[in-house]
Parts: C-alpha cells; structure tokens; sequence
C-alpha cells in the first residue's frame, strides 16, 4: 500500500471512530481535582440530619400547602441560600410568587341531620369530612349499599339510585399497607363513577375509626391560571362521617332503599388570595459564555399536612418526602458555593412548593420560569434520597433515575457513582413508571432532560404519619448527595449538554417541546 493511500485508510478510520464514538453518546471524561474533591467532603451526614430535624419537626405540622409551617420551611431554605451565598434568583428575593386562590366552605352555615322513623341525628362540623366545591342542598330517601359486595354494587340501577343519597362504608386508603393503597384507591374511584353514572344525589361513607373530621380538607387550591382545582373534587360529591350516632343507624339499616331521609347544606366556597413560593437561589457560572445556560436542581419542600381525624400521632412530617431532598438541595448549595471556580455553567438549586397537590410549584414555575427553558441544559430532581428500608430491601450506595434511559443524564449520573462510589441504576419496574409522579415531569414537559433521583421507590411509612427524621439513614445520603454534586458540575462543566434519546419513543412528547423552545 502506497504512503498516500496509508493516510486516507487512517483518516477513514478516524472519522468512523469519532462518529462511532458519538452516536454511544459515552459519560465524558472528567477530572476529580483536589479542590471539588473537597467541596464534595462539604457534605455532611451531621449537617444533613441537622437540617432534617427542623424541616421534618412536629413544629412544622407537616407542610401543607398553603400552611404556616410551609412558610416557615421557605424561610429557613432562604436563610441557608443566603448563608452559603448563593444570588436571590426570584421576584422577592430568594421567593418566585405564585398568587393562588384558596376555596374554603364557610362552615358556620353548614348542616347535616339524618332522619330515620322518629330519630333526628344532627351531625355536628366537626365530625365531617370533605372535598366538595361547589353548594349542596339535599334532602333525600337514603339508600344502603354494602360496599364489599361487588354484585349487589354491578346490579344496580338508576331507577334504583337516581336522586337518592347513598349510603356506604369505603375503606380509608389511607389508613391501609402501603402495598394495597393504589388498589383501595382505585376501587373507591371505580364505585363513585358507578354512583355518578347512576345518577346519586350524594354518598355519604361512614368512619368507624375515629370520631373527629377534618372538615373541608383544609380548603381547595385554585391556580388562576386555568382554574383548575387541587385536589380534584369527586365525580360525586361525596361526605365521610365520623358521627357514632350515625354509625348505629347505618348498621341498623337493611340493604337498599330504605325510609330514612338525610339532609344536608352546605354553602359554596369561598375563594381568597394566597401566596405560594418556590424557593430558588443562584451559584453563578464562571465561563463567560456558558454562565448563562443551567443546570438545576430541584426538590418539593411541602408534604401533606396533619390529618385530625386520626387519633395519637397525626402530623405527617415527610422526613423522606420530601425533606430529604429538601435539605440534600441546601446542603449542596453551601458545598458547591464553596468551591474557589465555580463551575462554568450556572447551578439554579430549587425547591417547590404543592408537588403533593399536583406538582403545582413546578408547573407553576414551568409556566412562569426565571430562567430562560432554551439556556435551562437540565434538571435532576431530588425525591426519597434519605431512607434505606425499601421495600424490596436494604438500598445501601445505591440511586435509582426515572426515565434512565430516556436522555444521557442516566450515563452521566452512573459515572458519577462510579467515582464516589454509588451504584446509579435503571429499576426495570420503577424507573419509567415513576417518570411522570415528581417535579421532573414539569420540566420534561418544556422539553428540558428532567429526571428524578431516589433511593427507595417505597419505603415503609411513605404518605403516613410515621415518616420521621429519626429513621433517615444519613450517612447514605451523604455517599448519594456528594455523587449528586459531583454529576452536577459534570454537567455545568461540559460544554456538551444533555440530550433527549430521539431514538426511544417514550420521548417524542420531550424532544417536539424542546426543538419548539430553540426554534427548530
């Protein structure tokens, strides 16, 4: 072979290496230097719980949204932005203002009585529970359904039902194993749409377990923006009742139609202004160029609230849903703050608030975002990183991302594992399921790779009162965070930014919105 014809056979081959090369898209070469090494040390177990036991206390009531104790969080996440110096990135300082409104039932005005031969049982508020949205005036023949009796319930009929109040025992999901709440929850949806269908004028549930309501849940969330209503009231409108009186009766009843009478009023809401924050802060890029492209990360600062209809322990704290990524998003602010270079694209740490209302703050900051979406390169999403006890057993040094394989953020975050020391994987069952469930999927929605990050997908007192600070396994998720961090600035420091995999169907949704946001 001539010495000409040598060079274009190795240039030939050059080229298909490097084309070969980039269709695998591999994790890119990084360099661990001293001083990120120590940045990454900045993370700490001790900080870690330190933080932990003050977002997850009893002071905080559980974090509802809206509630005095979700403010209160949103202060101490601004003050520990403002402490490791990071640039107030909202409307109002370190707070993005989202102005909902709240709809509350004036429950001075309502009244419940069930009539039955000569008994009048008049039910008092505290002893009701409900998510209605809309004014009720019902006086009507009561109709008793044994729930637990999936033929009587299928055999039903309008002429039956129509116009009558129904009167029934559901299960209360909540109160159940984790393993068959989706089950109990889905099977309650499924009898109310069969009692719409048939035309009932009301469902009534009785609570044999406690005797205490919790009224109006607490009000309903309107975002103004579409007038959508959170949580979504029932395709019924639908009263559980804790009243005992109204227990005896319900268990003296026979099945079917009977000649009871129940009425009730209930006033139409009331809607007033309320104030919403996401919490944002800013660590400034270094590169002139790419300081203004970024890199986010992002957790829900809020959880469900208290539940007053339980007797003993009714705050539901959310130590691991989700302070856990709450406190992970500050503890990594002040260590990545530290280092003498930041990286060369800017770093946005994020936590929202009604993520458990319908990832509200996230869709709300989707819509309204500070940041450019077409300079936003990617989101990892912080979401159960604290417990170990999974249900499928002990997740020691290990991460899990929904939609692993949906961009190159899965290779990325597993190279940053493999360095520190935490194996980040895709759960066959988990990881796709789960994509859509946390704020991720807000930002994925506006094209932007969005993936959330977890230890255990379940964990035992996911959703109940039992998730405290205390069972947090904090040295793991010191190992997981400083692998975090380090993807991170991985990330903010390659010029390369992620992209969608155009060849997995399951992300056309995400590629169509983000060549619409470049213009393509």
């Amino acid at each position: 072979m001539n010495h000409n014809k040598l060079i274009r056979v190795i240039a030939i081959l050059l080229i298909s290496a490097f084309s070969l090369s980039a269709q695998q898209a591999p994790a890119p070469q990084f360099a661990l230097t001293p001083g990120i090494r120590a940045a990454l040390d900045h993370i700490s177990a001790d900080s870690l719980r330190g933080h932990l036991s003050f977002i997850a206390s009893d002071a905080l009531e559980g974090r509802n949204t809206p509630s005095r104790g979700l403010d209160i969080a949103a202060e101490y996440i601004a003050a520990q932005f403002r402490r490791a110096g990071l640039e107030p990135a909202g409307d109002d300082g370190y707070f993005q203002t989202a102005n909902f409104l709240l709809a509350e039932t004036p429950m001075d005005a309502f009244a419940t009585k069930l009539k039955n031969g000569t008994e009048t049982i008049s039910v008092a508020k505290t002893q009701v529970s409900f998510n209605i949205d809309k004014e009720l005036n019902v006086s009507a023949q009561v109709f008793k359904v044994d729930y637990a009796d999936a033929s009587a319930i299928a055999a039903l009929t309008s002429d039956q039902v129509e116009g009558k109040v129904i009167i029934t025992e559901i299960p209360d999901s909540r109160r159940a194993e984790q393993p068959r709440r989706l089950e109990m929850f889905l099977a309650r949806n499924e009898f109310l749409n069969k009692m719409t269908g048939l035309k009932a004028a009301l469902v009534i549930s009785i609570d044999r377990l406690s005797a205490t309501g919790s009224g109006a849940i607490q009000g309903r969330l309107v975002d103004p923006d579409n007038r959508r209503t959170f949580p979504p009231t029932e395709s019924v409108p639908t009263i559980t009742v804790h009243d005992p009186r109204v227990i005896t009766a319900y268990d003296a009843l026979k099945a079917g139609a009977s000649n009871a009478e129940l009425t009730v009023k209930l006033p139409a809401p009331i809607e007033k202004p309320i104030r919403l924050r996401n919490v944002i802060g800013l660590l400034r890029g270094s590169d002139p160029a790419l300081k203004d492209t970024y890199v986010l990360v992002t957790a829900h600062y809020d959880h469900i609230g208290t539940r007053p209809d339980l007797a003993g322990d009714n705050i539901f704290n959310g130590a691991n849903d989700d302070g856990s990524g709450t406190v992970s998003v500050i503890e990594m602010a002040s260590a990545l703050a530290s280092l003498k270079q930041h990286p060369k694209r800017s770093i946005v740490f994020m936590t929202f608030f009604g993520e458990e209302k319908g990832l509200l703050g996230s869709r709300f900051y989707g819509r309204h975002p500070v940041f450019p979406i077409e300079k936003t390169v990617a989101d990892v999403n912080l979401e159960q990183v604290g417990r170990t006890d999974s249900t499928e057993g002990p997740q020691i040094a290990n991460a899990s991302m929904t939609g692993f394989d949906f961009s190159d953020m899965g290779t990325i975050f597993k190279a940053a594992g493999d360095m520190t020391g935490v194996t980040v994987y895709k759960h066959e069952l988990n990881s796709d399921a789960f994509f859509s469930r946390s704020d991720n999927q807000a930002l994925a929605d506006q094209g932007v790779p969005a993936h959330t990050l977890c230890t255990a997908f379940v964990y035992p007192d996911y959703h109940g009162a039992g998730d405290h600070w205390e069972k947090i396994d904090y040295k793991n998720m010191e190992k997981v965070d400083r692998m975090v961090a380090l993807a991170l600035v991985m990330i903010a420091n390659n010029p390369q930014e992620p992209k969608w995999d155009e060849a997995n169907p399951k992300t056309a949704r995400y590629v169509k919105a983000w060549n619409e946001h470049r213009g393509k």
